[in-house]
């Protein structure tokens, strides 16, 4: 019983922390991004997401495999597929289909996490719906929501699943300026199940095109703790690399990052996907079909 008080306790000190830190990172982004014209989307490979919707009548879809791992645990992911659409103007619905493997080490040193036989197959899908509620202007960033529903999908039993419906809901900010571009953002995740628990998680990247094929990018992100059925037992901040090449096939691009933890417990994040959008030719886009969109019109307005 007090052992159970005990990991209680640490549990709530870890989530205040995290807190502080996340809310400190995004007040300091909201006051330095506050200056410029132009807008891309992040979101994949990275773990910090972007407030822009899909442009209206676009599609994209991603096509990928990545792994997030503690010394409690190992998470393969993969292969997941992923499809966005622009279905109204500021609105775009998200479904993510994956396939994956937990790891568990069954090392005493961390239990009760980490414990378990190993498995693969369907995890839990995701649905979800982003809305962008404040568009960048010269003095103003964008802002947007990205609510996200978690389906029971995958096997409770064999733990590729939560086993019952969870939730995230993040709210993130965007500003750009030139060649660079600033994303960064706070969310909660509501996670009603044995072993698991409610956490905060937060995020700031920075991304700069370095030439017509190459995009460069780095981010920081962090999370409390997710529980002892979950491989991040603990509260951790970890600092990934990336970016994104785009061949000549139009819209058809290569996403990859790594990651490793700087503070909390040892985490290594990875990602390796194809990306492909297509929709209407931009050439008979109109004004309010790229409302809060991430392509510019030629004369230069959004």
């Amino acid at each position: 019983m007090l052992e159970r008080v005990h990991h209680d306790l640490l549990e709530k000190a870890g989530a205040s922390t995290t807190v502080i830190s996340n809310c400190s990172k995004l007040a300091l982004f909201l006051l330095v991004m506050l200056a410029a014209p132009k807008l891309w989307a992040q979101g994949p490979p990275f773990q910090t997401d972007d407030p822009t919707p899909v442009d209206l009548g676009h599609y994209e879809a991603y096509v990928f495999g990545g792994v997030d791992g503690t010394p409690a645990e190992i998470d393969p992911a993969g292969p997941a597929f992923e499809f966005n659409w622009g279905a109204i103007p500021n609105v775009q619905l998200h479904a993510i289909l994956p396939f994956g493997a937990i790891l568990p080490s069954n090392n005493p040193v961390y239990a009760p996490g980490g414990k378990g036989p190993s498995a693969f197959g369907l995890t839990d899908m995701e649905l979800g719906v982003k809305y962008g509620f404040v568009k960048q202007t010269k003095h103003r960033p964008q802002i947007g929501s990205f609510t996200m529903v978690e389906i029971p999908s995958g096997s409770y039993a064999k733990g590729l699943g939560v086993g019952r419906v969870w939730y995230k809901l993040p709210i993130w900010v965007q500003k750009d300026w030139g060649p660079w571009s600033f994303d960064g953002g706070i969310g909660y995740a509501i996670v009603k199940q044995y072993q698991y628990r409610n956490y905060i998680y937060g995020g700031y990247l920075v991304k700069r095109k370095i030439s017509k094929k190459l995009e460069l990018a780095a981010e920081v992100f962090s999370h409390a703790r997710e529980g002892f059925a979950a491989p991040q037992t603990q509260s951790s901040t970890l600092i990934d690399l990336g970016g994104y090449y785009h061949f000549k096939y139009p819209g058809l691009q290569l996403l990859f990052a790594y990651g490793h933890s700087i503070a909390g417990q040892t985490e290594n994040y990875a990602y390796l996907g194809l990306y492909w959008t297509w929709g209407k030719d931009e050439k008979k886009t109109t004004a309010g079909d790229v409302i809060l969109s991430g392509q510019p019109l030629k004369n230069g307005f959004y």
